[in-house]
């Protein structure tokens, strides 16, 4: 269940901060280990947990600074089954890190909130293959299908909305918003576009 009736606060002409590419930041900038540029393995113990507090800590600070709201994205774009495998993730623990993702965002929520700053909870979701070269597309009904577990889960701990980023074709998009419709949690696409603007 969702914390805001739509239309969400950012929708209303409020300016809201979001975070600058998380994967590539902990990656290039920090040194991050991320396996696959999975984000979502930090979920694992207390140390990941600390590396993303203290890289939305960064956004939240700036939110307030600027008295702006603030969309906190969860770490969960590479948090579906065929990349999550490839990391010796079983679906099972990969559900439980999936919600554990939200479960976080939504302290740091209450902690941001009580600063002065609304914020929002975005669920990531990427695409099945890579984001820039996909191995394939898949029709709608496979998409939907595919993506329906991560979403529902989703819904099931509350995230505000889901965001399907680096999507590089219209059925697997239209997958997506298909599967937040069945579990009634608005939804929001971003395709990946190349330097051409295509």
């Amino acid at each position: 269940m969702t914390r805001f009736n739509t239309p969400l606060p950012q929708q209303q002409g409020s300016l809201f901060l979001t975070d600058g590419g998380m994967e590539t930041t902990l990656v290039f900038q920090q040194g991050v280990d991320l396996p696959c540029f999975a984000a979502f393995d930090l979920l694992k113990d207390e140390a990941g947990e600390a590396i993303l507090k203290d890289y939305y800590d960064r956004y939240a600070r700036l939110a307030k600074q600027y008295g702006v709201g603030l969309l906190l994205e969860s770490p969960t774009w590479r948090a579906n089954p065929d990349w999550s495998r490839r990391i010796g993730y079983s679906d099972e623990e990969l559900q439980a890190l999936t919600r554990k993702s939200i479960v976080l965002l939504q302290k740091l929520a209450g902690e941001y909130t009580g600063a002065g700053t609304q914020v929002v909870i975005s669920a990531c979701v990427g695409p099945r293959y890579d984001g820039y070269q996909p191995e394939r597309i898949m029709t709608t009904e496979e998409a939907e299908a595919y993506h329906l577990p991560q979403v529902r889960v989703y819904a099931e701990t509350g995230a505000d909305l889901v965001s399907a980023i680096t999507m590089t074709n219209v059925e697997e998009s239209v997958g997506i918003v298909r599967a937040a419709r069945t579990c009634d949690v608005p939804v929001a696409i971003s395709f990946t576009v190349e330097t051409d603007g295509r």
